[in-house]
């Protein structure tokens, strides 16, 4: 299977991801968390441009590394790749999240180690499900 990407392909890799994600978790959040569906939507929203943002750097810098190093993708490299990729958004998206919901960067850091336990699952089955349904793509592609 060919590892490179196009930066369409990255794109709607990192789209597809994030709407998804945006369709899940502003509606339980809004009612996990007891705000409105409106603030926890934007909020959402804003986690979600970075995450995109970060999600096409990551998977670039990730395959990069793979051509260099040589490793398949494997569960492991997955579950790798998975814990990562949050490690780095946590870094971001707990000063946001204190930001807007007026609470302390410690109750932020709690709230976004909910949101990991719900990301590292869906970050491992979207990603696997996308490199499956990618490899048969390219497979019809290049017959």
């Amino acid at each position: 299977m060919s590892l490179q990407k196009s930066a369409k392909e990255r794109f709607f890799h990192a789209l597809g991801f994030e709407v998804l994600a945006i369709a899940i978790c502003a509606p339980l959040g809004a009612w996990l968390l007891g705000y409105s569906l409106a603030h926890m939507g934007v909020l959402t929203l804003m986690i979600s441009l970075i995450a995109m943002a970060w999600n096409m750097v990551f998977n670039m810098v990730f395959d990069r590394a793979q051509r260099r190093m040589g490793f398949a993708r494997t569960l492991g490299a997955r579950a790798v790749h998975s814990v990562l990729f949050e490690i780095g958004l946590i870094l971001a998206v707990v000063p946001l999240a204190a930001w807007w919901l007026d609470i302390g960067l410690w109750e932020a850091f709690v709230l976004d180690i909910g949101i990991v336990l719900f990301f590292l699952p869906y970050t491992f089955l979207f990603n696997c499900t996308f490199d499956h349904v990618r490899a048969r793509v390219v497979a019809r592609h290049l017959i």
